[in-house]
């Protein structure tokens, strides 16, 4: 039994607080930021306080973009970002659930060496083998389109070994039950399986999303086009400018535009999130 010290108690809110104020001060500087006029930040002080051009730097960022920068309006990257999101964590999971299904109730020879071939590539991510796979969606003619930003990267072997590890804690009498029930492969998939991992799917689907949304060096290579410039992209462009001095508070406007996302996601899929990560259904 922990014994309850007063000093203890008040030392743990005290950290608490610190780590808070540390999460949270970048986020509220970079907000008042996106509401002051560029020249705020020449100054020898910056601005602590909002500011008043909060609806101007955030609509010029919606209508037009940066042009000094090259980035088209902020809609279109927001957009461009969410599908790729989407599509790689739709195709991360659907792929990765029907491999670890198939390795795990499917006896057929070689299914562990198909599944350590699939796990080795762990060690291969996309920045390992990012020539070779560039080469490949190049002459597909994939470049500048939205299969040439989901397609290599929809592939996961850490989602399949998750899934693979669940399948396997299921006991057997689920599967005996449903051939006495008549139940074909497809059906003990869809009506058993599928409902037991739903907490396992929003858990890894939040960590995929997150992971598509970010993305930043593979949408920089296949990516020339700014019809199809993701948010992460978008922001170093603004950052980056080469001949002019960056616009700090349209740059600030886009980064708390790119945070609402994510944070609407995690927002929403806590509750299963935090299921997921810390219980095992059977």
């Amino acid at each position: 039994m922990i014994e309850n010290r007063p000093w203890l108690n008040v030392l743990t809110h005290l950290v608490l607080i610190a780590g808070v104020i540390i999460v949270a001060l970048p986020v509220y500087l970079a907000f008042v930021a996106s509401t002051h006029p560029n020249n705020a930040f020449f100054s020898d002080m910056m601005p602590l306080l909002p500011g008043n051009e909060l609806a101007a730097n955030y609509g010029e960022m919606f209508r037009s973009g940066m042009a000094t920068a090259g980035t088209p309006p902020l809609t279109l990257m927001l957009g461009n970002a969410l599908i790729m999101a989407v599509v790689i964590t739709v195709g991360k999971i659907a792929i990765s659930i029907i491999s670890a299904y198939a390795i795990i109730y499917f006896r057929f020879p070689g299914r562990v060496v198909f599944f350590w071939m699939i796990f080795i590539t762990l060690m291969l991510p996309v920045e390992v083998r990012i020539l070779p796979t560039f080469k490949v969606v190049a002459d597909l003619g994939l470049l500048n389109s939205y299969a040439g930003l989901t397609l290599p990267l929809i592939a996961s072997a850490t989602a399949t070994f998750l899934f693979r590890q669940f399948f396997m804690t299921l006991p057997d009498e689920l599967t005996e039950a449903a051939r006495v029930d008549g139940a074909g492969p497809l059906r003990f998939f869809r009506d058993i399986l599928l409902p037991l991992s739903r907490t396992n799917i929003a858990a890894l689907s939040v960590i995929l999303f997150i992971y598509g949304w970010v993305q930043y060096l593979w949408p920089l290579l296949v990516t020339t086009d700014p019809r199809y410039y993701t948010i992460v992209m978008g922001i170093k462009r603004m950052v980056a400018v080469s001949d002019a001095e960056p616009q700090w508070n349209l740059a600030m406007a886009a980064v708390m535009l790119a945070m609402l996302p994510p944070v609407i996601v995690v927002i929403l899929m806590q509750r299963l999130f935090v299921k997921g990560l810390v219980e095992t259904e059977k």
